[in-house]
């Protein structure tokens, strides 16, 4: 008769490790449940699978490095009334990212941008896809660093695989030549390739004052508005709105302030 052991090994042979880890329990479960052969190989199979996309999402979620965990379902369209309830049902399904449509979400800092695209990004993975997420200033230091620091390197890598990449507080601040044309290279590597999701609080006819060579802004942005959907996103500040006190309630002067 073959041992459990040998077939836990057996399993793990053929890659199936999830599975031979679990493999005595379901055994066991099995045989309570006087299982037929097919029933339990079903849920050998489906355990397998589950434990597989499990770690997919947990290994893609890590290499992703979102700031923190939001989902569309958390997305308040009556807070922020850019976008309807039709709208973000749409963004969900995802055909842009299928399409390579880039989304530029423009707006003051507070607003959600960062948020709704966190929101997608996570969408993405758990539909199958690699994101990356950085801020630009993190951006600039990979690209400048990449050919000297492993990690650079390997970040790098990760981004060009990305099939969604998600630039957060684009042209937060002015590049220097060097810079411009990196970016530039980065965006030359992505377009047709990746889509991109970017968040600024300056629109595109504002980004040239800070890339400083005409030519380049002209390259980077025909590369990203070829096929783009810019969403204007307003209203008031969600961390003003919804700010804490360590005093509990607001006091006579936060109230002045605020009126």
């Amino acid at each position: 008769m073959t041992s459990t052991g040998h077939l836990e090994q057996q399993l793990r042979t053929l890659r199936l490790s999830e599975t031979a880890q679990q493999l005595p329990e379901m055994i066991t479960e099995a045989e309570k449940q006087d299982a037929s052969y097919q029933e339990f190989l079903a849920r050998l199979l489906n355990y397998e699978q589950k434990r597989r996309e499990e770690k997919r999402i947990e290994r893609n979620m890590k290499w992703a490095a979102f700031p923190f965990h939001k989902t569309l379902e958390e997305f308040d369209v009556h807070e922020q009334t850019a976008l309807s309830q039709k709208q973000l049902n749409q963004l969900k399904e995802l055909t842009w990212l299928d399409q390579l449509y880039n989304l530029i979400l423009l707006g003051p800092p507070g607003v959600g941008k960062t948020f709704l695209g966190v929101a997608l990004g996570i969408e993405a993975i758990y539909r199958g896809y690699q994101v990356s997420f950085l801020p630009m200033g993190e951006l600039v230091h990979i690209l400048k660093t990449a050919d000297v620091i492993r990690k650079s390197q390997t970040r790098k890598k990760r981004i060009l695989k990305s099939d969604l990449v998600i630039i957060d507080d684009l042209m937060y601040m002015a590049m220097n030549q060097q810079e411009a044309n990196l970016f530039f290279q980065l965006i030359n590597e992505l377009y047709d390739q990746s889509t991109i999701i970017f968040t600024s609080n300056k629109g595109p006819k504002d980004w040239g004052d800070l890339l400083g060579d005409p030519a380049t802004t002209t390259a980077i942005l025909d590369r990203i508005l070829h096929r783009a959907e810019v969403i204007q996103m307003d209203g008031e500040s969600y961390r003003m709105k919804y700010r804490k006190s360590i005093f509990g309630e607001e006091n006579e002067q936060d109230k002045s302030v605020q009126n």
